[in-house]
């Protein structure tokens, strides 16, 4: 099982596949490096050669924001939202969506579990 910037690839899928197993890979840049590198997308990365292996590790270390730097960096930049306290930072401040969506309903996600608010006991119909 090779290990490119301290993650695990999988040995028996294919390298562009495999590559997407690391943060900030996806598709479209594992077949970029694939190409750049001369492996076949489809080869299975057992079959990838450790000198392979190796160029991979220094192209993405060198021209790509993968891994931790990305991860470090993405969660710089909320800080820096909520540092300013813009509407984005205050959203992320809140947990509440950051992107527009309508909390009156949905939005689970960033909200969690629902939170049952007591009904009120002895109020009549005033009709």
């Amino acid at each position: 099982m090779p290990r490119i910037l301290g993650v695990d690839i999988p040995n028996d899928r294919p390298a562009v596949i495999s590559l997407t197993y690391l943060y900030g890979v996806g598709p479209q840049i594992a077949r970029e490096l694939c190409r750049r590198v001369g492996i076949d997308p489809q080869v299975r990365m057992r079959e990838v050669t450790e000198e392979q292996v190796q160029k991979l590790a220094s192209l993405l270390d060198n021209e790509y924001t993968v891994e931790g730097h990305l991860r470090r960096q993405r969660l710089q930049d909320i800080q820096r939202l909520k540092e300013i306290a813009c509407y984005r930072g205050i959203r992320h401040r809140r947990g509440l969506p950051v992107r527009g969506q309508r909390t009156k309903t949905n939005a689970r996600t960033r909200k969690g579990p629902k939170k049952t608010v007591a009904g009120k006991k002895g109020v009549k119909d005033l009709r």
